[in-house]
């Protein structure tokens, strides 16, 4: 693989008996030392908001997981509130709304719920234990989304400091060059 910065020897070119160099940077050559400082500082920053990219999509994936088990729970919520109160049979149903997604939803998310064959009703045990079943699940997703919002911010922080840290080396080398030139001149 070839070198992202090249240093090239300029034939017959020296200052005060020092060597001159050209660089190729990314394939592009006769580039001068300010271009090759600015490729290979800004080289870190970029890979560093590639990744964090790609962590902000995670991020928004389990987002939208919690919104969507947030949903089901709460369809969950209000089966369990129709249950009668005085009888408290594990065999006594309840309908629940849109059915057919929350099933597909919570399948979507590897919970199984238990839906009385042919309806849209479940058992209070069905309910009951679909409403752990998806407490546990979101639980688990905040506690795993909390993680990933703190490496988020993290990167976001090295993204940062990598730009700014890039920014001033190569303030500093057109400062020097600058200044080389004023001396020169």
């Amino acid at each position: 693989m070839a070198n992202m910065i090249e240093q090239n020897p300029i034939a017959g070119a020296s200052v005060y008996g020092v060597e001159q160099y050209s660089y190729t940077v990314n394939g592009v050559a006769g580039k001068d030392y300010a271009a090759a400082l600015t490729a290979a500082s800004f080289k870190e920053a970029v890979a560093i908001e590639q990744a964090l990219s790609a962590y902000s999509e995670v991020v928004r994936q389990r987002m939208r997981k919690l919104d969507d088990l947030g949903s089901v729970m709460a369809i969950l919520n209000a089966a369990a509130a129709r249950l009668a109160v005085k009888d408290k049979t594990s065999d006594d149903q309840a309908y629940v709304e849109n059915g057919a997604w929350v099933n597909a939803t919570a399948s979507k998310y590897g919970i199984t719920l238990v839906f009385v064959q042919n309806t849209s009703n479940m058992t209070r045990r069905s309910i009951y234990n679909g409403q752990n079943a998806v407490q546990y699940a979101i639980d688990k997703e905040d506690n795993e989304l909390k993680q990933d919002t703190v490496s988020l911010n993290s990167y976001v922080s090295k993204r940062d400091n990598s730009f700014s840290t890039a920014s001033k080396l190569v303030r500093k080398a057109l400062d020097a060059a600058g200044s080389t030139i004023g001396n020169i001149g």
